[in-house]
């Protein structure tokens, strides 16, 4: 199993290959919680849902809605009550990503789970990948990332554009801040609880796409094991896309500062020592 073990002050990533055989993964033998935050994605949720939970039956599925005007959260409370194992957390007006997975992660921690697992509702991350990470969680991974940049991963249907400066952005945060991964800023991961209380995302304070990067960034400087597996992200077929050039522009900003703020910290630790 290939994963990010610390060498000095940096991560060396490598990547683990799906597994041939999907099927044979599909009990977790952990307690397992699926984390989503929506907003607006009554074209999907419902069809999400269903998929999860055939994919990790034993899983739950906690959904955060951020009280979204399409009635996403009642479609999603209607599928918890046919399906089951499925909660629904209504938060009332739109607070972000960040927020939303700050409030999710902390009632999974507070209710015991062993692996929190968060991803997109849109099925640009496939639901039939989750047993492969909750392997790699067994195998001794503190968290996984799916990853589009690592051999066998990428993206469908996005424009080239769009190719160029996910790329772009990513190769940047890894050379800025030294984090060595592949995708710092896919949402489709597995955290082992006892790494997600021990980088405290609750006092992070980015949002939008910046609070996938602090994350990592946190995960790496408590020495944490992180392993990617390939993902294919496809773009969405139905709903509207949360992304705007703005949380592109203020994720970037907030790297470059994280990147000075660690070149001043070593640069005074080697003056003390």
């Amino acid at each position: 199993m290939s994963g990010v073990e610390r060498t000095g002050s940096r991560c060396q990533a490598c990547w683990q290959p799906l597994s041939a055989d999907p099927d044979s993964l599909r009990l977790p033998v952990v307690r397992c919680v699926v984390v989503v935050p929506t907003y607006d994605e009554r074209e999907n949720v419902q069809a999400f849902l269903a998929a999860v939970r055939d994919a990790v039956p034993a899983a739950d599925v906690l959904v955060v809605d951020d009280n979204s005007p399409d009635g996403t959260g009642a479609l999603a409370e209607q599928s918890a009550a046919e399906l089951g194992q499925i909660k629904v957390l209504h938060r009332p007006g739109k607070q972000g990503l960040g927020s939303a997975y700050r409030n999710g992660f902390q009632v999974a921690l507070d209710e015991g789970y062993d692996v929190v697992v968060s991803m997109d509702v849109d099925f640009s991350h496939d639901p039939a990948v989750i047993p492969t990470m909750l392997t790699a969680i067994e195998a001794g991974a503190d968290a996984v990332i799916g990853s589009r940049y690592v051999p066998g991963g990428g993206t469908a249907n996005w424009p080239v554009h769009r190719r160029l400066l996910s790329r772009w952005g990513n190769r940047y945060t890894g050379s800025v801040l030294g984090l060595g991964v592949h995708d710092s800023t896919s949402g489709f991961r597995a955290y082992r609880s006892t790494a997600l209380r021990a980088i405290e995302p609750g006092s992070t304070t980015a949002e939008g796409y910046a609070f996938l990067t602090e994350l990592v960034r946190r995960l790496a400087r408590h020495g944490c094991t992180v392993r990617e597996v390939p993902i294919v992200f496809r773009d969405r077929e139905l709903g509207t896309s949360k992304m705007s050039t703005r949380i592109i522009v203020e994720s970037m900003l907030l790297v470059t500062r994280w990147g000075v703020a660690d070149l001043l910290h070593r640069a005074r630790a080697r003056r003390r020592s």
